[in-house]
């Protein structure tokens, strides 16, 4: 059938409903594409693909999506330690612009230039995939059903289960992306600031009180900013975050709840898993402690905050990006070395560190040790020195 719709499908919920619907309204063949950032099993790829097909779609496909959010994104999210407010390492929201990316290279495949979603019209997701399809696609047809006509998740599993499609209880109550870089939970309890987003709406960490994990050490090794092994294994990226993913599961690392501004100028409140970004975080940051200026730390912390914004606000495709991502590239040239962590129970700390760029070891001197490029009276002298600001402001009062 001509133009068809090019769905960008996921498999939960609101991309289920899109399926029948769009069929339904449009009368049209739907191609259900995901975008796999995860790393699917092909067990699981089956099963998202048997549940697409049995929804209605006239196709489906699976792309690849990794080797681009990584080399992309999630790259210059490592080289900045780049956070939404200094809190939130936003789990799937930076997936978004590489999905549509990847979503369009296949509408065009299939010559058409129409392309539908599953967000609704109060979250970040729908400015993120409208703007990277009108920025990518020429003439652009954008579909967003449940934003269009203000679906609520009652809404869509109703139109579902009286077309006979199943739909778990779970996915009603909660609303649970799944990313290699970290888990989004949505819920009821998240609408406002006053109830807690119980544990058990979290799919893959326990709480720290019921772990009963042993206290365990591991090693990353960084090149050029960027970790390429863990515990002295070699590592393609996609391999390497998955071994931390279950690592930091495993010892329920990663926990959060992030309350902020959304695109739309409202407050906005989600939890989080996201052990991969915080093992990664915290090695990384280590290490260029160890070896960068403290000016280009403080610089890149004021850098990191403006690319989280910008990323986080759908602003992924303004030329300051890569202005600041050259900026990353240039910082990292001596982030090399390795960091061990010690993990146990929800808790992670850097044991040690080291860096053929140590500046720590410079053997200069050694803090609150020997000085061994000064004497004790140029120390004074300096000490003296320093004070003289300080003191002008306080003869002033």
């Amino acid at each position: 059938m001509s133009n068809p719709i090019v769905l960008a499908y996921s498999g939960g919920l609101d991309t289920s409903f899109c399926i029948p619907y769009l069929k339904e309204k449009y009368k049209t063949d739907i191609h259900a594409v995901i975008v796999d950032c995860v790393g699917l099993t092909r067990t699981e790829k089956e099963s998202i693909r048997a549940r697409a097909l049995k929804l209605g779609a006239a196709e489906f496909a699976c792309v690849d999506g990794f080797p681009q959010l990584f080399s992309h994104i999630l790259s210059y999210m490592i080289k900045g330690n780049v956070l939404r407010d200094r809190t939130y390492p936003m789990c799937v929201g930076a997936e978004r612009y590489i999905q549509a990316e990847l979503i369009m290279e296949y509408a065009r495949e299939q010559g058409t230039n129409r392309i539908a979603h599953g967000s609704t019209g109060a979250g970040n997701d729908q400015v993120r995939f409208d703007v990277a399809l009108r920025n990518g696609l020429d003439g652009v047809e954008i579909i967003a059903p449940i934003r269009d006509e203000g679906l609520t998740r009652e809404d869509t599993t109703a139109y579902l289960t009286k077309r006979g499609f199943e739909v778990p209880k779970k996915t009603t109550s909660y609303s649970i992306n799944d990313g290699i870089w970290g888990t989004s939970v949505g819920g009821t309890e998240t609408l406002d600031s006053e109830e807690a987003l119980p544990f058990e709406a979290f799919p893959h960490l326990k709480p720290p009180h019921l772990l009963d994990d042993e206290p365990e050490e591991i090693t990353l090794d960084f090149a050029n900013g960027l970790p390429v092994a863990v515990n002295g294994h070699q590592m393609d990226p996609s391999a390497l975050l998955s071994v931390l993913r279950e690592f930091g599961r495993y010892h329920g690392i990663g926990l959060g709840m992030h309350l902020g501004d959304t695109i739309l100028g409202i407050k906005g409140r989600i939890g989080f898993e996201a052990p991969v970004a915080r093992i990664i975080y915290l090695a990384h940051r280590e290490l260029e402690k160890l070896v960068l200026s403290q000016e280009q730390r403080q610089l890149k912390d004021q850098l990191g905050d403006q690319y989280g914004a910008m990323l986080h606000e759908a602003r992924y495709y303004d030329p300051v990006m890569r202005d600041i991502e050259r900026f990353f590239d240039s910082t990292q040239a001596r982030v090399s070395g390795d960091v061990t962590l010690y993990a146990c129970r929800g808790s992670l700390f850097p044991l040690r560190a080291s860096s053929p760029y140590s500046i720590l070891n410079s053997g200069i001197a050694k803090y609150g040790e020997v000085a061994g490029g000064w004497d004790g009276n140029e120390a004074r002298a300096y000490s003296k020195l320093y004070s003289i600001r300080t003191q002008l402001y306080k003869n002033l009062q």
